[in-house]
């Protein structure tokens, strides 16, 4: 919807001595191109590949974003592997769009580029050379895909907004802070660490930790329609966490908090916490046969790896609608990988009512370092 030059397979362009060719290569999304870098000076054979989200280090793009279009995408995806991609010769660098961390994939490489042969002979994926087998592969157990995927895609295609546009991050005074919160159209996100906000928070709360995967926890997650109020550690984080919020197209932030949550509490107002328990005194409340529910926030993938005996699995994103599923009289202690996605689905759980609820500090991590049983 911006001022853009539409391409298409064949499309070709001269930046100083390199030519760049581009290739249609659907399968993660319709409309996916890659583009090819040859190096005219050394020769006619392609270079370099900007592969997008086609081909990572050590896997492939999720072709599961459209709904009702997996398995078409799946065999296109498979295609543009096959067909183009794995035509370019072994020694062309691949530059892929993400490398570990993204849910555009389901298992990349921590290395953030490859070659072709690399791919060719060590990526999974492309050792799956049955293109009906690869499709059921593809479309078979993938992680959650978070919300802001296609709000993030709509924003892309009109262009975001200017930064010059967006009003200055500054601090608010906690009285005023109060005031709006009155006022019901501001969401408070407390981007400290479970322990600080398990200690004392604004109520009502959401808790992700910018020291988490914070941009794609916070876009899947945070309104992007409500203005947003935000408590840090320390206002040295502001521009950095601004920035990254931006990113995922959250562009409503109001302020900060003056002096976090505790310059909430001086200010004499109300304030919660969230119990915290430890691996160990789970494990004793356990053996006491005690009232008690382990949620296990993490995805279904890895609750089928390992996981607590008698523990019941809600990944901590669908608690916003799942949460009724829940015994409002039970004890519920809530286990992630370390903590960090137990404090949002606890922030998720206060928000709707729940109070007899504890964070597992170090959660399968410190359960296992513990040599606690088996799981």
């Amino acid at each position: 919807e911006f001022l853009h030059q539409p391409v298409s397979d064949g499309s070709r362009f001269i930046l100083d001595d390199c030519e760049i060719s581009v290739i249609e290569t659907p399968g993660h999304t319709p409309e996916h191109v890659s583009y090819i870098v040859t190096h005219l000076s050394s020769g006619n054979e392609p270079v370099a590949l900007f592969s997008g989200d086609t081909l990572f280090v050590g896997d492939v793009g999720r072709p599961d974003l459209f709904p009702g279009r997996a398995r078409e995408l799946a065999g296109a995806l498979y295609d543009s592997l096959h067909e183009k991609i794995m035509k370019l010769p072994d020694h062309c660098e691949v530059y892929p769009a993400h490398g570990a961390g993204t849910f555009c994939g389901r298992s990349l490489s921590a290395k953030r580029t490859t070659t072709i042969g690399y791919e060719r002979r060590f990526n999974p994926a492309l050792q799956i050379r049955d293109k009906m087998a690869f499709i059921h592969e593809l479309t078979s157990n993938m992680p959650p895909s978070p919300d802001h995927f296609s709000r993030c895609s709509d924003i892309n295609r009109r262009g975001p907004a200017l930064l010059s546009s967006l009003p200055p991050v500054t601090g608010i005074r906690p009285r005023t802070v109060k005031d709006l919160l009155a006022k019901g159209a501001y969401e408070i996100l407390d981007t400290r660490r479970y322990d600080a906000f398990g200690s004392v928070h604004i109520p009502k709360s959401w808790n992700i930790s910018n020291e988490s995967n914070f941009p794609t926890f916070a876009g899947w997650v945070i309104p992007p329609d409500r203005d947003i109020l935000l408590v840090v550690h320390s206002p040295e984080e502001i521009s950095k966490i601004v920035s990254t919020l931006r990113k995922v197209g959250l562009d409503r932030i109001s302020g900060y908090v003056e002096k976090g949550a505790t310059g909430w509490a001086l200010a004499g107002n109300v304030v919660d916490h969230v119990h915290t328990i430890s691996v160990h005194e789970l494990d004793r409340m356990l053996h006491a046969g005690e009232e008690l529910m382990v949620l296990d926030v993490r995805t279904a993938g890895e609750f089928a790896g390992y996981h607590i005996p008698g523990s019941v699995n809600i990944h901590w994103p669908d608690l916003r609608t799942r949460c009724i599923e829940l015994p409002a009289d039970r004890q519920i202690a809530v286990i992630c990988g370390t903590g960090s996605r137990a404090s949002i689905a606890c922030s998720i759980l206060k928000r709707n009512g729940y109070s007899n609820i504890s964070i597992v500090a170090g959660g399968y991590t410190g359960w296992i370092a513990g040599g606690l049983h088996q799981v």
